[in-house]
């Protein structure tokens, strides 16, 4: 790679001096990756090229959950058409949608009844994660709310083989854990099989096995760290471990329908996840397609003949049929980007065992749900989400770029470039750190990536360490030093940004939502000198305050992290943007919603209060019946909206 001084001269010396200090050693796990010449970056000409309409792009409705209807001639998916997601039916040879449900209110989890007749989904009320099941006829009427708890959350909900039970997920409001119960679809009582006690510990259902009796489950630390398949005897509520129960990582996601085989993602010696099955009766653990990147298991065909799973490259999601007969893996024929099963909970094949209800999607690709022949090996789309405003030709696209960060570690990236830039480095950049911390930014359609890039901002959204999709090593290279290694990853993609020639190292801006926002805030606050303005998404300020206030799974994710708040009070003092808050200067706008039950309004309003009182340019809105995270499409266009004309204003310089 050619020296950055040779590049831009005196212009990086300023990002230089004001990196944090990193401590963490060099990452060297899998897999390796070449790094990108900033200067081998290119500016695509594009005659005619205009800014993304902010509202149009939310008016390309996405999905959260897919499934067939039994008789396989259509399914149902959960969309926002309407700007609320509400579940549709689609005819599986292509039509118009029918709508099934009116709700102002999230639906998923989707499950259809053995008869053919109901379909069984979860919904939450206005944002709160405190999930009720509900059932609706598939030919039409009203939803009935089967369990009616608002202090008990029931998610993940599937029917046994005969009809007559549901399986699920069942957490009290006030409990970290989750168990498994049943409910006897006849009178709706329910039953839990599971009392977990461990405050670290949680369950979740997986598979009926094929003759009804028993359950498939998983038991997992909520740090991420562990997890085992269980088989659980539902007349008699015992579970017997199929994997080791401790310190490792055997994660099941179905059994076949014949009760020998459970698929798994298992995590080998060296931090790798793959996708494997277990043989019940011999405990032999077969690898399906043995790989250098990241794999995760997925779902078996109603007959039992094909397994699903996914491999994570850099990133990019490729979704792949493994053939048990013969040990054979197809790639299933889908466009480069993020491919996967369409059901959350359910398998994506239909009932004759030929297609795949799979969605695709890329940087500057909406997502849309598609249908892939199996045996033919083709894929067609079976909706249209998208607007014919929103053209991916006329879009800037993310590239995967590698840069090394401070201590040598390789970090990969999402860079959008625009179109039609001059490499005289004027041009304005905006970093987007990512949410979690324990997650990744995939090559998924990404609004505001695509809002900001074709107004000429160069992007990038670097998964730094901490992120998932590097290998065990990588994931775990931030606990107990969040904002510490992990920003010193975004300041260098910063860094990145201005080495390609492209971009102005006086206007560069960040901005993200939950973990991302608690970047943004520690970025701002932490190295203030990089920053030109700012914007945060439902951000951290006080892991203190968090921790008093957050509910008891997250608290038990958020001791995962960084440690107990009384033992590790010095942790929470350096992870906790409270700490350097008021060596904040760029100009700041807070967006959040009222009913945030993972990251209280209290945090933001506590920002906002401090800087104002500092004498600091902040700003913030608030956002009634919306929880963490926008989900009404009024108030997604509206917070963009405010983004890129707050960015506008004090990168552009231009009035809003």
């Amino acid at each position: 790679m050619k020296s950055l001084s040779n590049t831009l001269g005196v212009s990086l010396l300023f990002l230089a001096s004001a990196t944090c200090a990193i401590a963490a050693p060099v990452l060297k796990g899998p897999p390796a990756r070449q790094l990108t010449d900033p200067v081998g970056v290119v500016s695509t000409p594009l005659p005619g090229a205009a800014p993304a309409p902010i509202a149009d792009l939310f008016y390309v409705r996405g999905g959260m959950d897919g499934v067939w209807t039994r008789d396989g001639l259509d399914v149902v998916i959960s969309t926002n058409l309407t700007g609320r997601f509400n579940l549709w039916k689609v005819p599986a040879d292509g039509g118009f949608p029918l709508q099934l449900t009116q709700s102002d209110d999230r639906q998923s989890g989707l499950a259809t009844s053995r008869d053919g007749a109901w379909l069984v989904y979860q919904s939450d009320r206005a944002g709160d994660e405190i999930y009720d099941l509900h059932a609706i006829p598939l030919s039409g009427g009203a939803p009935i709310d089967l369990t009616a708890t608002p202090d008990v959350s029931e998610t993940g909900a599937m029917f046994s083989p005969d009809g007559n039970t549901l399986a699920f997920d069942r957490r009290l409001k006030v409990a970290p854990s989750s168990d498994v119960a049943v409910m006897d679809v006849a009178n709706h009582k329910v039953r839990l099989l599971t009392h977990e006690a461990a405050p670290d510990q949680a369950w979740s259902v997986i598979a009926f096995t094929g003759d009804g009796k028993r359950l498939i489950a998983n038991r997992t630390n909520f740090a991420g760290t562990h997890a085992a398949a269980w088989m659980i005897d539902i007349a008699a509520g015992v579970a017997t471990a199929l994997t080791a129960s401790t310190d490792a990582y055997n994660l099941a996601s179905d059994i076949s329908p014949d009760g020998r085989f459970v698929a798994i993602t298992t995590e080998l010696p060296d931090g790798r996840k793959q996708a494997a099955v277990l043989d019940i009766q011999t405990h032999e653990v077969k690898a399906l397609k043995p790989d250098v990147w990241e794999q995760d298991a997925g779902r078996y065909s109603p007959d039992g003949q094909t397994l699903l799973f996914a491999s994570n490259v850099d990133g990019r999601r490729g979704l792949f049929a493994y053939q048990l007969a013969s040990g054979h893996a197809a790639e299933v024929a889908a466009a480069s980007g993020v491919n996967g099963e369409a059901a959350e909970d359910q398998t994506s094949v239909s009932p004759d065992n030929q297609r795949l209800l799979f969605t695709h999607q890329s940087s500057n690709q909406p997502q849309d749900y598609w249908i892939a022949d199996l045996a033919a090996g083709k894929a067609s789309m079976l909706t249209r989400l998208g607007l014919a405003s929103i053209d991916p030709a006329r879009l800037p696209g993310a590239r995967v770029v590698h840069y090394a960060s401070a201590d040598g570690t390789v970090i990969s990236a999402l860079l959008w470039t625009p179109f039609n830039l001059a490499r005289d480095g004027k041009a304005p950049a905006i970093v987007l750190p990512h949410g979690g911390p324990t997650g990744q930014t995939l090559d998924t359609f990404n609004r505001t990536a695509v809002a900001l890039a074709s107004r000429g901002y160069m992007v990038i959204a670097p998964n730094p360490r901490g992120s998932t999709g590097y290998g065990r090593a990588f994931e775990e290279a931030n606990r107990k030093d969040l904002g510490g290694g992990d920003l010193v990853d975004e300041v260098y993609g910063a860094r990145f940004m201005a080495a390609t020639g492209y971009v102005d190292p006086k206007r560069i801006g960040i901005t993200g939502g939950s973990y991302g926002g608690y970047v943004t805030l520690m970025a701002a606050a932490k190295t203030p000198a990089l920053w030109a303005a700012a914007v945060e998404e439902y951000g951290i300020i006080d892991w203190f305050a968090m921790y008093r206030s957050e509910a008891p799974t997250l608290q038990q994710y958020q001791m995962g992290l960084i440690g107990d708040p009384v033992k590790d009070k010095a942790v929470y003092e350096a992870a906790s943007p409270l700490t350097y808050i008021h060596a904040l200067s760029a100009p700041l706008l807070v967006l959040q919603g009222d009913n945030d039950i993972r990251v209280p309004k209290g945090q933001a309003l506590e920002v906002i209060d401090l800087l104002k009182k500092d004498g600091r340019t902040v700003e913030a809105h608030f956002y009634p019946n919306e929880g963490h995270g926008f989900v009404k499409r009024e108030n997604q266009i509206d917070a963009l909206e405010r983004t890129v004309a707050w960015f506008d204003k004090y990168l552009k310089g231009v009035a809003p």
